[in-house]
């Protein structure tokens, strides 16, 4: 598992806080519930889970504290505010990011793999941040080993991205790069095919063999994947539409199809 960043961010969702208290309980650093223990308005699954996180967090000794709606009117002293600088109210808690690991550590399982296969996921240059959390969490959901993250013209692993994952950012190990070719050389390194994917490809999703391990590059959500990343891949496919009318999907969606269907 990676080590924690110095920032923190204002987690939502209780789920995304949960599964913080039970991988990394450390840096869950404070958690602010209305004073009724559940979130005001909240359905009746996430007060459930707001009350598995105050039980948590009283577990291990975690300061809670009373959420207060009157920050929304912008009353802000005294109340935390996210890594962006913005006023948080209602129930969330304050947790320190994740931080990646090295490119060379993300790809070390392939080379302890038995019987060739494994899969990871490059993102090239995705920019909303719920593209970013969804993918985490059916990455998670799908086992998938590890995802490779550019630092330029990307969307930052933000609280909404956490999110959005739903805890699936505590279990997918990651690696951020200023750009893809460095974890492009530690792959092949470690004996990874690279698969790109394009609606353009000449190949099929159900042309690609299965029996090695991938690591499949997602595209921008309006441009796709960049020529230098392209020229990069061993292999390019593409998604077959069935329907008529609709010709591409949502990256996100792209995704989990292609992670079903490979890993």
């Amino acid at each position: 598992m990676s080590q924690s960043a110095g920032g923190s961010l204002a987690l939502r969702n209780p789920h995304s806080v949960l599964a913080a208290l039970q991988t990394r309980p450390d840096d869950v650093l404070r958690v602010a519930l209305p004073p009724s223990g559940g979130q005001r308005g909240a359905t009746e699954a996430a007060g459930d889970a707001w009350d598995q996180v105050a039980k948590l967090a009283r577990q291990y000794k975690i300061q809670i504290q009373n959420a207060s709606p009157a920050a929304a009117a912008g009353d802000s002293r005294g109340r935390d505010k996210d890594r962006e600088g913005g006023r948080v109210s209602g129930a969330h808690a304050m947790v320190r990011e994740r931080t990646g690991v090295s490119a060379e550590k993300l790809f070390d399982d392939a080379r302890e793999r038995s019987g060739g296969k494994g899969l990871w996921l490059a993102l090239d240059s995705l920019q909303d941040p719920q593209n970013v959390g969804a993918i985490f969490r059916t990455a998670a959901f799908f086992g998938v080993q590890g995802i490779l993250l550019t630092t330029e013209r990307s969307a930052p692993l933000s609280a909404a991205a956490y999110d959005v994952a739903s805890g699936g950012m505590e279990y997918v190990p990651f690696t951020q790069q200023v750009n893809l070719q460095r974890g492009f050389e530690a792959a092949k390194e470690a004996g990874l095919w690279i698969l790109g994917t394009s609606e353009h490809a000449r190949e099929t999703l159900g042309g690609v063999q299965k029996d090695r391990p991938w690591l499949v590059v997602l595209g921008n959500e309006e441009r796709g994947i960049r020529r230098l990343t392209e020229e990069s891949c061993d292999v390019m496919c593409r998604i077959d539409p069935k329907g008529e009318g609709v010709k591409s999907l949502n990256v996100s969606v792209a995704a989990g199809i292609l992670m079903g269907q490979l890993g």
